[in-house]
């Protein structure tokens, strides 16, 4: 199980509100077998054109390639629940939101891949998303100890998490599938006490 502490690396910003699954993914996407190619995927409709030119979304401009933060505003991830829509962010290469406010199956369904969700005012978004552009090379660090974004090695403002979903995050329980392999030699015993199971 994989304990989270810590997220560093360049941020990539996203701007609007009520940005929806569906932006984030569009519905045909939805058909792949895996999540394998969802990387390919992540605002695709905003991305290009119907000729599959690209339309210049800060996903396809090269001083954001690389990053593992990205930065949002109000709303972000409304929309359907389809686990697709964080599944193609973390396969893009994000590793961790900051936003103003996330809509909450979304962001249950990013701490149960391991991507932390945290928010900040408007007015500390508006800067972060300027810094972003202005200085695209910035290193950030999101700190899930201290509840805090350092950028350039100083800390840039505190952040909010539910406390919920830090815990899992620091404690290394957000891996619900490492958390049964973790413990498969104690489910097996449960299992053959269980007359449902063993008694027939």
């Amino acid at each position: 199980m994989s304990k989270i502490n810590q997220i560093e690396g360049k941020a990539v910003p996203v701007e609007g509100n009520d940005i929806d699954t569906d932006r984030i993914i569009p519905a045909r996407y939805l058909k792949e077998i895996t999540f394998t190619n969802m990387g390919k995927y992540p605002f695709y409709d905003e991305r290009f054109d119907a000729e599959g030119k690209p339309k210049g979304h800060p996903f396809d401009l090269p001083q954001f390639a690389g990053s593992h933060i990205l930065f949002v505003n109000q709303n972000f991830g409304c929309g359907s629940s389809r686990e697709h829509a964080p599944q193609s962010l973390m396969r893009w290469g994000i590793r961790a939101i900051v936003g103003e406010s996330f809509a909450e199956i979304f962001a249950g369904n990013c701490t149960m891949l391991g991507i932390p969700t945290v928010t900040v005012g408007r007015a500390d978004m508006e800067k972060l998303q300027a810094l972003a552009k202005q200085k695209p090379e910035t290193q950030f660090l999101l700190d899930l100890d201290k509840k805090a974004l350092y950028s350039e090695g100083k800390e840039h403002l505190k952040f909010e998490i539910h406390e919920s979903k830090r815990n899992a995050l620091v404690n290394g329980t957000w891996d619900s599938t490492g958390l049964l392999l973790a413990n498969a030699g104690k489910t097996a015993d449960v299992a053959k006490k269980l007359p449902y199971v063993a008694g027939f």
